[in-house]
């Protein structure tokens, strides 16, 4: 294939993916055909370019944001980037309750003898409490992230009869990195240390060159989900 048309094949299909993007943040957010719409962020390392597509929609689109209490200090950082450079302004921290967390973890150390409890306890009951009241809510998900994300769609349920959009669903990973190009959005402070997947500290790891972007995530573990996303009422987990 000439340079030439290899160049305009893979930009009209970029310009393509980002207008479908917009059309369905801008149905969801601004048009509220779901209802009430949040975005729920990890502000993790690709984390950047929902946010900016939907801050282009409406800058006051609620973000949930789920600090578990186990963060690492650069993805607070880069949260706060983040706000202020795209002018979001309705940004919500969710965490676990105080009294929770001291009946069920208070040594802080659940993630070691039972990481879904860990997680069940600290994002996937603050999130499904946050998101009381909305219709739909918006997630960053892609199918090129891993075998248990491969056959997600642009639109889903989820088990409590919200709609689940995934805006970047066909997005592959030059298309975020194009994106990332684009509009000039500053990275996660920690992708060039070579995180490419980032939740809490004490369950991430660096990922080796040409691994599964998300094997960094409870590495050693069969577990490859927190438990916000499941399937059947069950946590995702990854093809046999």
């Amino acid at each position: 294939m000439q340079p030439d048309l290899e160049t305009r094949i893979r930009e009209t299909n970029s310009a393509a993916l980002e207008t479908a993007a917009l059309a369905l943040l801008e149905d969801a957010v601004a048009t509220k055909v779901h209802g009430e719409a949040a975005l729920v962020s990890s502000f993790g390392t690709e984390s950047a370019v929902l946010l900016h597509l939907a801050s282009r929609v409406d800058p006051a689109v609620p973000v949930l944001f789920i600090d578990t209490r186990m963060m690492f200090a650069e993805t607070l950082d880069y949260q706060e980037r983040l706000a202020v450079g795209f002018g979001l302004t309705d940004v919500r921290h969710i965490s676990a309750d105080s009294r929770e967390l001291r009946r069920n973890d208070v040594f802080g150390r659940l993630h070691l003898s039972d990481p879904d409890a860990c997680c069940k306890l600290r994002k996937t009951v603050p999130l499904e409490t946050a998101l009381q009241g909305f219709g739909c809510w918006i997630n960053g998900r892609k199918r090129h992230q891993s075998q248990s994300r491969a056959s997600i769609r642009l639109a889903e349920a989820d088990s409590s009869g919200r709609v689940k959009l995934n805006p970047l669903a066909f997005w592959e990973a030059e298309d975020i990195e194009a994106y990332f190009a684009r509009h000039a959005l500053p990275r996660h402070p920690m992708a060039a240390k070579g995180f490419t997947s980032i939740g809490c500290a004490p369950c991430t790891a660096r990922v080796a060159v040409g691994a599964d972007p998300r094997s960094g995530r409870w590495a050693g573990l069969e577990k490859t989900e927190c438990g916000i996303h499941i399937e059947n009422g069950v946590v995702s987990r990854p093809a046999a």
